[in-house]
């Protein structure tokens, strides 16, 4: 029986990913009605529009419409000038959105309501560049080009406070209070709200099609892990945007809120690790055992990750607050290391035979994915195609470490290693790395000018 058989029923709920046809037949029956079509912005965050199911069913191999500043502007969505795309001098017009349709997700908390990504174009039909998902397809591409292509698994870090987003907006963001206050890793004993809040979450995500693996509690009060099956890029992409969507809705519901943020408090980080392996008709390329010696097209991504990621930060680590996160012994590297299962390094080699893979351990919470798994991307291309040294793996204390790269001190640093290097320019194009400086220069500014918690602190008390 083939899929669409199973859900020609009307009476079971399709489990995730639906097909357009599928989706015409919840619409005719009434059964979804509002479309949220979505292009995921600089930030990460999915934009765009919620449109009544049956226009968008009838408009389904059209394009929608959308500001072009969507593509171009802060988390504060504030209009800022300096971007080649669009600006007050060009007027701010529209870029086309064209859905894509093997991303048509329900989402099961808002009853009614479905998910689907679009990708941006010009009105003459060319992809808008700087597009976070044009740009991974870029970098697939490239990579396909030299026979591989790549599976992914995410695995992100997250905190829960207690009291929604108002709440903590009118206090002024100051004693946020976590939904645990103890070190809960790798517990199986939770608080009740914990554990209501988990079967909620597991039971949402897997009704969206969003391949959960695990869910655990972490070391830090109020911390959480989860982690997502290997699957397709794009696919894995897709699943966590609506991931963060479906987290942030119920654990507002249910009086919490869910924390991103790269360094959420002095001495606690947030990762976004990546897991990835390459791919050809012969099967997984990284595959060894450990008496072995790595295949060569391992050693090659190694290289070329330790050799372009320093170049490559602003896509990985977009924030002030990214390089927070960077500080010796708390599982964020310091230093662009490898080693095998070693936690502490920049990139983790793990696994063995056909589940060998790396494990990029760069980016923070707040990290886009998309920009995030194209830096990744983009230098392991660059590592097989030009085959830098691979300095030997680290095999004591990775913070201890004086031959290693250092990560950017901040993003000031970050930026001036990525808006003119070769690599960058060569994998991305000049428009795209212009337009990622800029954002990160309009960063910095908001935050250079913005008076911090520790500035009264320190300016009140003194003297």
């Amino acid at each position: 029986m083939t899929s669409e058989e199973q859900h020609a029923d009307p009476d079971p709920w399709p489990a995730g990913l639906i097909s357009p046809r599928e989706l015409r037949g919840y619409v005719d029956r009434g059964e979804i009605t509002t479309i949220r079509l979505a292009v995921p912005d600089m930030q990460g965050r999915p934009k765009g529009k919620i449109i009544s199911a049956p226009v968008f069913v009838d408009r389904m191999d059209s394009q929608a419409d959308m500001c072009t500043y969507v593509l171009a502007t802060d988390i504060n969505m504030t209009a800022l000038d300096g971007f080649d795309l669009t600006g007050w001098q060009q007027g701010y017009g529209d870029l086309r959105v064209r859905a894509d349709p093997a991303s048509i997700r329900r989402l099961p908390h808002q009853p009614g309501s479905a998910l689907v990504m679009g990708d941006a174009f010009h009105h003459d039909g060319t992809p808008i560049d700087v597009a976070p998902r044009y740009m991974l397809r870029t970098q697939l591409e490239r990579l396909a080009d030299l026979g591989y292509h790549v599976a992914l698994g995410t695995e992100v870090e997250f905190l829960l406070h207690q009291g929604t987003a108002q709440d903590a907006h009118q206090a002024g963001y100051n004693g946020l209070r976590p939904a645990w206050p103890h070190n809960l890793d790798y517990a199986l004993i939770h608080p009740p709200q914990a554990t209501d809040f988990f079967h909620h979450l597991h039971d949402a995500l897997h009704e969206a099609g969003i391949p959960l693996e695990a869910i655990k509690t972490e070391g830090a009060p109020g911390q959480t892990e989860l982690t997502f099956v290997y699957g397709d890029v794009m696919a894995a992409c897709d699943a966590y945007t609506a991931f963060q969507i479906i987290v942030r809705d119920l654990a507002q519901r249910r009086g919490m809120t869910a924390n991103f943020m790269a360094a959420p408090a002095t001495g606690i980080g947030n990762g976004l690790h990546l897991h990835l392996s390459l791919w050809s008709p012969h099967g997984n390329a990284f595959t060894y055992h450990p008496r072995d010696d790595l295949p060569p097209v391992m050693e090659y991504a190694i290289a070329g990750l330790l050799a372009a990621m320093p170049h490559l930060a602003p896509l990985y680590a977009p924030t002030p607050n990214s390089y927070k996160r960077y500080t010796p012994h708390t599982f964020a590297p310091t230093h662009y290391t490898w080693g095998f299962d070693n936690r502490g390094c920049a990139i983790r080699v793990t696994g063995h035979g056909e589940n060998a893979h790396l494990e990029v351990r760069l980016p923070g919470a707040d990290a886009h994915p998309y920009l995030a798994t194209a830096a990744a991307i983009a230098a392991i291309t660059h590592g097989i195609h030009d085959h830098p040294d691979l300095p030997p793996p680290c095999t004591g204390d990775p913070y201890t470490t004086h031959h290693a790269t250092p990560v950017p001190a901040d993003l000031t640093e970050a930026v001036h290693t990525f808006h003119s290097n070769q690599t960058a320019l060569d994998a991305f194009g000049h428009n795209v790395v212009r337009h990622y400086t800029r954002a990160a220069q309009a960063e910095n500014t908001r935050h250079r000018t913005h008076v911090t918690d520790i500035e009264r602190q320190h300016g009140i008390t003194r003297g």
